[in-house]
């Protein structure tokens, strides 16, 4: 895929989202979205090319609100990044880990910075998002308060970093898929693949277990299955999942094939190339 001209995120400039689209797309521009709504509005509208869009954290778990807004999109994954988080501990020029009495920042931030937080002895002031904590501490000029954020959000707010990579957890990986308008698979020769699907099963008995039979003894690697309730209804359950390989490999033909007898409903959202980060879990042969 040609490189985009643009590229939606959701949050302020300087996110951790707004640093992935710098990974994986250097020289577009991104464009920040109030709402995880609004980067979604913008790619539909054609405001923007691509969409970067973060579905779940190794420490904090999914994103909830993608899920229950993807279906309805009409939106496609074309692609997925894996991005180390690293947080970094900003305040205003002059500053001090004596000086600052608070930090501010996401909730998750925070509380993937408790350690941190402890040892200073400051207290934890809860903010919309990361860079937008950055920057109204920018503004503040106070030496009191601190921001939990990006390296490029100190970049943009000219914020020095008292103390680099605070963060509890060394494995604090963010998953982000990219979004477009237009469903582009992955040529089934192009190496490994992820197709993700969203499917309701029928209200039988063992619905679910006769669906993911056909995975299992045709050997597919499903690596995500997660359920939603449809609309409110607690009888009424949506299942999103994410397996290794193409729509066109013949064991995923025949997979599909036993699901589409207990299933309602099945939807492919994305067939794209697996991230080189997947590899850092496969089990060793042998």
């Amino acid at each position: 895929m040609a490189d985009p001209k643009k590229v939606a995120f959701q949050g302020e400039p300087g996110a951790n989202s707004h640093l992935a689209i710098r990974e994986v797309y250097p020289h577009c521009e991104a464009v920040p979205c109030a709402t995880f709504e609004d980067a979604f509005a913008a790619i539909t509208s054609g405001n923007a090319d691509l969409g970067m869009i973060p579905v779940e954290n190794s420490v904090a778990g999914r994103v909830a609100d993608i899920h229950h807004l993807m279906p309805h999109s009409g939106l496609h994954i074309v692609g997925e990044h894996f991005m180390p988080v690293r947080h970094q501990l900003l305040a205003v020029k002059g500053a001090t880990l004596d000086t600052i009495k608070t930090v501010e920042s996401h909730v998750h931030a925070l509380g993937q910075c408790r350690k941190m937080i402890r040892q200073l002895g400051i207290r934890p002031i809860v903010a919309a998002d990361t860079a937008g904590s950055a920057r109204e501490v920018a503004e503040s000029g106070d030496k009191t308060r601190a921001a939990i954020a990006t390296r490029l959000a100190a970049e943009i707010y000219g914020l020095p970093i008292l103390a680099e990579d605070i963060e509890d957890e060394a494995h604090n990986t963010t998953r982000f898929i990219v979004l477009a308008r237009e469903a582009i698979w992955a040529k089934r020769s192009a190496g490994p693949t992820v197709t993700t699907f969203l499917f309701r099963v029928r209200n039988v008995p063992a619905a679910l277990y006769k669906t993911l039979g056909g995975f299992a003894t045709n050997g597919v690697n499903m690596t995500k299955l997660e359920s939603y309730m449809v609309e409110g209804n607690f009888f009424a359950t949506q299942f999103y999942a994410d397996i290794e390989g193409h729509p066109e490999d013949k064991n995923l033909v025949l997979a599909f094939e036993e699901l589409s007898f207990f299933c309602k409903d099945m939807k492919i959202l994305g067939v794209y190339p697996a991230h080189p980060f997947r590899r850092t879990f496969e089990e060793p042969a042998g």
